[in-house]
């Protein structure tokens, strides 16, 4: 019996296209605060906010892929996927991400202690980055693959904030390096995932899950900045213990 084409399994090139969608649809490259960001809208203290909160999810990702790594029994993927916790880890002598978005909160203003102790992080934060960590970590290992996806996407986004913060912040020069290396790093990333994601989805449902986890992921990365929007734009409402801007 033919399977209706809804039903169909998708070519890769169908696949590619659905998951291209789901990015212009949902990535929060659309969101409010990156829009008023890469206006030069924001003040120092907003920034300060999300410099610190964001560090949160920067920190976690060598354990998201720590965690994605230890799932995999072969060796291929696992010399491919280490290279994601030695960008973000670092090497000796080598700075990774991590300590590259310290220096960009150290720009803002804000001590590397403060940041990294991540003890004034909004609980919207903490929430959605620990739920980004259940998905790697309690779906397949072909969702937790999928949710990297969003690095498809990033290059773009990425290459628009470096202009908009140095057009409009150039106190921040000093710490836009970690941007500047994922304009590689992220599409080296993505193309190696498309392509495991893509040979491994060998039916219609996996393939929808393939698709489901990406956008999981996107919707994770929204709420984060809804988080800091609804604290330190609009309404401006931090709740008990987070981050308070003592700059505008």
């Amino acid at each position: 019996m033919r399977q209706s084409a809804e039903n169909a399994l998708l070519t890769p090139e169908q696949l590619k296209k659905r998951l291209l969608a789901v990015g212009e649809d949902r990535y929060h490259h659309k969101h409010p605060f990156h829009l008023l960001m890469h206006k030069g809208e924001l003040t120092r203290g907003q920034l300060q906010a999300w410099a610190l909160n964001r560090y949160y999810y920067q920190s976690r990702i060598p354990v998201k892929d720590s965690i994605i790594l230890s799932r995999s029994d072969d060796p291929a993927f696992r010399r491919a996927w280490r290279k994601r916790i030695l960008d973000h880890d670092g090497t000796d002598g080598e700075p990774g991400g991590i300590e590259k978005w310290i220096k960009l909160a150290e720009a803002t203003g804000l001590s590397a202690e403060r940041v990294s102790s991540a003890h004034e992080v909004l609980p919207g934060v903490r929430y959605a980055v620990d739920a980004y960590l259940n998905l790697v970590s309690q779906r397949s290992l072909l969702e937790a693959v999928a949710s990297s996806l969003t690095e498809l996407f990033s290059r773009n986004l990425i290459a628009l904030r470096i202009s908009a913060l140095r057009e409009h912040y150039p106190w921040l020069a000093p710490g836009l390096t970690y941007f500047t290396a994922r304009l590689t790093q992220a599409p080296d990333d993505a193309a190696f995932a498309l392509d495991w994601v893509t040979k491994r989805a060998k039916t219609r449902e996996q393939q929808e899950l393939v698709i489901n986890a990406l956008q999981a992921k996107c919707d994770m990365l929204w709420a984060q900045l809804d988080a800091i929007y609804f604290s330190y734009v609009e309404p401006g409402w931090p709740p008990p213990g987070a981050f308070q801007p003592d700059v505008q």
